[in-house]
């Protein structure tokens, strides 16, 4: 008699195994949830990096996703607080020409606070605001060093950022350099 109770047991038990492990797998309808806003400290969106990668759940039926306005007092003070950056893999230099395959990159350049850059900045203005390139300021010191970088290059976004993660993914040793989705040019 036990062992007839223990087998219709192990096959109740099995029974609701299946039953839990089929409620428990994703159904192929069910749609990302979008995400859910904490708090927003206000800045510069990130959305531009990403596009150029094709995210899988963009698609053409899906609206564009609002960029969110920077706020003047607190995208000042965050931003102050990101400083200094350093890029310990990258240095002012000349970053030899050469062709890369990335498509759907957007243009960015690489300068730094130093004389190289800003004569760079001068020289290239308006060639990169034609590209509506964005700028990533990768050694810089204080707040005052990226206003005045800032102020050659009018028009321009120039964000302070560390360099070093994409100069190691694009073999990078020297800035200031223009990337775009065909080649890397000083």
């Amino acid at each position: 008699m036990n062992y007839i109770l223990l087998v219709a047991a192990l096959g109740l038990w099995s029974a609701t195994a299946a039953v839990a492990q089929t409620a428990l797998q994703p159904t192929q309808t069910t749609a990302p949830q979008p995400l859910i806003v904490v708090e927003d400290h206000g800045g510069v969106s990130a959305l531009p990096y990403y596009q150029a990668l094709h995210p899988q759940d963009a698609g053409p039926d899906q609206p564009p996703v609002a960029t969110p306005v920077p706020r003047a007092g607190n995208s000042a003070v965050a931003e102050a607080a990101m400083l200094p950056v350093r890029s310990a893999r990258l240095s002012p230099g000349d970053e030899p020409r050469r062709v890369i395959r990335a498509p759907g990159l957007s243009p960015l350049f690489l300068v730094g606070d130093d004389d190289r850059s800003r004569a760079w900045l001068r020289q290239r203005r308006a060639a990169l605001q034609e590209l509506r390139a964005m700028g990533l300021v990768v050694n810089v010191a204080t707040p005052e060093a990226l206003v005045t970088l800032r102020r050659l290059a009018p028009g321009l976004m120039l964000s302070p950022i560390s360099g070093d993660d994409l100069a190691q993914r694009l073999g990078i040793r020297h800035y200031p350099v223009l990337i775009t989705a065909t080649g890397i040019e000083p």
